[in-house]
């Protein structure tokens, strides 16, 4: 009996061995996977960046705007562009600061409070630029409208016929819950299977954790 009780004992401390191990290399995974998760959501935002900057480059905005012949104008759209820049290249800090956190961690506390970290800020990111198209695509179109010049026809005649100036505004309106519809979807698909997988890895993480 005495011996069989000794070989429980050493059994039970050999399963224990194997779990922590087990824990050990599953955690070695999902650290993996959650530095590269964070790491292509970096790349994807500076991508997001330098895609928007070629396409001001190529661009005729600026020479719509010299045409009104109003510099406030332009002063008021270079503000709005630099603020934007701003902004975005903190999110960009954050999630560079998130991934180096991420990769250089040993804690799995301190993982999991990373990736729900990550997964905030990615989400106040995309809301940001959801919000920012939505400005600048009605602030496009009311300068657009009052200040351009070729626009002044056109303009007298929504001036006097209400019904056709509702349409307009309906259909200025219909515009932007596409543009907003159309960004959302992409970003839900760029961001959104990232921060899913994420999420899941946090998932597994609190099965080890607790």
């Amino acid at each position: 009996m005495k011996e069989l009780d000794l070989l429980k004992k050493d059994w039970k401390k050999n399963a224990d061995s194997f779990q922590q191990i087990s824990e050990k290399e599953i955690y070695k995974m999902i650290h993996k996977k959650s530095s590269s998760i964070v790491k292509w959501i970096l790349i994807i935002s500076i991508l997001e960046v330098l895609f928007w900057t070629v396409s001001n480059y190529f661009s005729n905005v600026d020479d719509a705007l010299q045409k009104m012949n109003h510099p406030e104008i332009i002063l008021y759209m270079e503000v709005l562009m630099y603020f934007n820049y701003a902004v975005v290249l903190v999110f960009i800090y954050f999630f560079y600061k998130n991934y180096k956190t991420i990769t250089t961690t040993v804690s799995t506390k301190t993982l999991m409070s990373s990736i729900l970290k990550t997964r905030k800020t990615v989400q106040y990111y995309v809301w940001y630029n959801l919000g920012m198209i939505v400005v600048s695509s009605i602030l496009s179109f009311f300068i657009g409208y009052v200040y351009n010049p070729d626009m002044a026809f056109i303009r007298e005649k929504l001036a006097l016929n209400g019904k056709a100036m509702l349409f307009s505004v309906g259909a200025l309106l219909l515009l932007i819950i596409v543009l907003f519809g159309t960004f959302w979807c992409i970003y839900r698909l760029l961001y959104g299977t990232l921060l899913r997988r994420l999420y899941s890895n946090y998932k597994e993480l609190k099965k080890i954790d607790f």
